[in-house]
């Protein structure tokens, strides 16, 4: 006999959600699947203290990919502290500092799974949004409490302010991970980042981190201040100026481009060495015109890369622990959330707002 979903998931929880593609979110209770059942034997269960909003939760929201489900709680840059944990769990303990990106299970069978790609396993389950082992659609983090399997849980490290590294669940490893696999990593090398947004300003901190050259390169030129002189960027180009675009040409061993809205990749190629890579990690919503040529004369390779798996994801916020690297946050309360989604689809955010759901997020039943 099938048990109820009260006893599938005893524990009440609280957020704000969307209840259709209109995107506007509201409070919403729920309820989340409990530590001490023999399911829940190798679960965490931590209080969200603060919540990152990615361009994807206002894509989700509004059901722009086609694949939302109603009602829709988003979030998937979520941190807090254990409150409670499973019968198995080794790795984490009441009280630790924790988070939980992009993904929440996995077939853990399959190559990718087994080579720790659980981010390309063709069963990954997404944070939220997704149909959970048990059947039950998955809640992110704009929610008081969070319940995920041990294996999809991060470690923060201490030194880690939890409001600026919750970005970096998603942000960061979205950037770290080519970094390091398309070997952009060098000491010495040459890179450019394409777009200076959430991902963007965080992919020039891992670099500069990495002791790698960086070059920034936007469409808007007042951004070369603040590129140079706070993130620490080493030159900035200005995509629209022919004249700079032509001067730098055959200059950068890699790109790393964040832009997802519409843009040519020509003047990209052209920028890059012979045998130099451009690694896109934006997520346009048609398809970009790709001009061969240019990379047959050159050698050279178009990637792409999308978040990281959780050997990776760990690695990502270690080094971010100790290189002091966070993300360029706004911090906001839960009832401002529509206004942040109103502002992000404008750009208008340096670099990342951040729920505030510890102090803002009040039940009011």
């Amino acid at each position: 006999m099938a048990k109820s979903p009260e006893v599938e998931k005893p524990n009440k929880a609280f957020g704000w959600a969307a209840r259709d593609s209109s995107g506007v979110l509201s409070p919403f209770n729920f309820s989340r699947r409990g530590c001490t059942l023999a399911t829940g034997e190798k679960d965490v269960r931590f209080k969200v203290i603060y919540c990152g909003v990615c361009h994807s939760d206002l894509h989700m929201v509004k059901n722009d990919w086609g694949t939302s489900t109603y009602p829709l709680i988003p979030g998937h840059e979520i941190v807090g502290e254990v409150t409670e944990v499973g019968s198995k769990v080794q790795k984490f303990k009441v009280g630790d500092k924790v988070g939980v990106g992009g993904m929440v299970g996995a077939c853990h069978s399959c190559d990718n799974c087994a080579n720790n790609l659980e981010n390309y396993c063709s069963k990954m389950i997404l944070t939220y949004g997704a149909k959970y082992y048990d059947g039950t659609i998955t809640y992110g983090g704009y929610s008081d409490t969070m319940v995920s399997d041990e294996h999809f849980v991060i470690h923060i490290p201490d030194n880690l302010p939890l409001d600026a590294s919750a970005p970096l669940l998603c942000a960061g490893i979205t950037v770290y991970s080519p970094l390091r696999f398309y070997g952009l990593d060098k000491p010495g090398m040459h890179v450019g980042v394409v777009g200076l947004g959430g991902l963007g300003h965080v992919a020039v901190k891992f670099a500069k981190a990495m002791e790698v050259k960086v070059t920034v390169i936007s469409t808007s030129p007042n951004k070369k201040k603040e590129t140079l002189e706070h993130l620490g960027a080493d030159s900035f180009l200005v995509s629209k100026d022919q004249d700079q675009m032509q001067a730098a040409q055959g200059t950068l061993d890699g790109i790393i481009d964040t832009v997802s809205a519409q843009h040519p990749l020509l003047p990209l190629i052209s920028l890059l060495k012979t045998q130099g890579k451009l690694v896109v990690v934006g997520a346009p919503e048609k398809p970009l015109e790709l001009p061969v040529l240019p990379l047959l004369m050159g050698r050279k390779l178009l990637g792409g890369s999308c978040a990281g798996g959780m050997k990776e994801t760990q690695e990502m916020i270690d080094f971010a622990a100790k290189h002091n690297i966070t993300a360029d946050i706004e911090i906001i309360p839960i009832d401002y959330v529509n206004t942040a989604m109103e502002r992000l689809v404008k750009t208008d955010v340096r670099y990342r707002f951040v729920i505030d759901i510890g102090n803002t997020l009040k039940s009011s039943s």
